[in-house]
């Protein structure tokens, strides 16, 4: 996979900060968004050790070179930024068969813009596809770590079947939910990212090695944070912001309360990206963050369809659902209020009948004689019953208009 260079040494200095800077980092999104890349790395290694505070020992100083930005946070990145050793880093990723994209490369995927200044430095990827194209069809299935079987199995087959109809399923590689979503992509022979909180070479959770091998293989391993990184719990967080906006749309697929698909699925919200939950038992934990999102602004889905209605193609509609259609569904209204008339034990007079249906007893037994041959009742001397079956019915409507 190519992809177009950045100008000067904007891919190298971008590196470089990717592993000094930590995720989502909005005050160096503001410096890279003023300086650029190599503007704000040059004035981050040569200017004062005095860090943000220049002279005058004020972090809010108009002449710092960091206006509005701590003195220990300037450290830290310094610190970072001169042991980091960038064209290592990007010898690692291309023994990968890997690849480190910016912002303004081919394959960078524009609505990760929609961040602003939280938006990713830059993305390290694995894999064989182009992240951009993928990242325009695609949707996140996020959930539980410790899900039931109940969650797994409705994970595993919304993925499959988004697969099979063409959408790219996004999520974190992480157990349970996660694991189950790029599992049924695998499975169906379908596109699959994964959106790793470390290094695209640093499997985690161990436990994933050979999934996620299998997704750099088959689809994409993606992740902010340079080779050899190690994840943290701000990582996992904040890597949820690149899920939500990477995607059309997140699906939640069981969380309790407090939980990081939650978070992903309020940062979807935050960008205007759909957000949906499948509903699940009320008496379990783990459906409980769920269902307090759908009181909320998300949308409750139970298939693929369903899911594709939203982030699809205007008019793209899921198939209305219905329960079977009975043959006393299909009798008109005046014959089948006839034959809710019949009482359910024992042949019942015509006069009866009439009576309780309230109207006259001519009409009752003509309509009683049409029911009889549709195979509803029976005559039993001078009553009537119903019958134990009734006849095949088509889907023409019986019994008159």
């Amino acid at each position: 996979m190519t992809t177009t260079p950045a100008p000067g040494d904007e891919r190298l200095a971008r590196a470089t900060l990717s592993r000094a800077v930590e995720p989502g980092d909005e005050h160096a999104g503001r410096l890279l968004r003023q300086y650029g890349a190599t503007g704000f790395l040059d004035r981050l290694l040569h200017t004062g050790s005095t860090g943000s505070t220049g002279s005058t020992g004020h972090a809010g100083d108009d002449t710092s070179p960091f206006p509005g930005t701590s003195a220990k946070r300037v450290a830290s990145w310094r610190q970072r930024a001169a042991a980091a050793r960038p064209g290592d880093d990007l010898d690692t990723v291309q023994r990968l068969g890997g690849r480190f994209l910016v912002p303004g490369d081919t394959e960078w995927p524009r609505q990760l813009d929609d961040l602003g200044d939280a938006r990713p430095i830059g993305l390290w990827v694995r894999g064989p596809a182009d992240l951009r194209t993928w990242a325009l069809r695609s949707v996140a299935l996020v959930g539980a770590r410790a899900c039931t079987p109940y969650g797994a199995h409705t994970a595993t087959d919304l993925a499959a079947d988004l697969s099979r109809q063409g959408w790219v399923v996004v999520s974190g590689a992480a157990y349970g939910i996660d694991g189950a979503a790029h599992r049924g992509a695998l499975a169906a022979d379908g596109a699959t990212v994964a959106v790793l909180a470390c290094g695209v070479d640093t499997p985690y959770p161990r436990g994933h090695d050979r999934l996620i091998r299998r997704v750099a293989e088959q689809g994409l391993v993606v992740g902010e944070l340079p080779p050899d990184s190690h994840p943290t719990p701000s990582r996992f967080i904040l890597r949820n912001r690149v899920i939500a906006a990477l995607t059309r749309g997140t699906v939640v697929v069981e969380a309790q309360h407090r939980s990081g698909s939650l978070v992903t699925a309020r940062a979807a919200a935050r960008l205007g990206r759909h957000t949906m939950g499948v509903p699940g038992p009320v008496t379990s934990a783990l459906s409980a963050g769920v269902h307090e999102l759908l009181r909320g602004d998300a949308t409750l889905v139970t298939d693929a369809d369903e899911i594709i209605e939203l982030i699809g193609e205007i008019g793209r509609l899921a198939p209305a659902r219905r329960g079977p259609v009975l043959p006393r569904d299909l009798l008109a209204p005046a014959t089948a209020h006839i034959l809710e008339a019949l009482p359910a034990r024992g042949p019942t007079p015509t006069t009866v009948i009439a009576r309780r249906a309230g109207t006259t007893p001519d009409d009752t037994l003509a309509k009683l004689y049409e029911l009889h041959s549709l195979g509803f009742v029976e005559r039993h001397g001078e009553g009537w019953r119903l019958t134990n079956t009734a006849t095949e019915a088509s889907n023409a409507r019986r019994g008159g208009t």
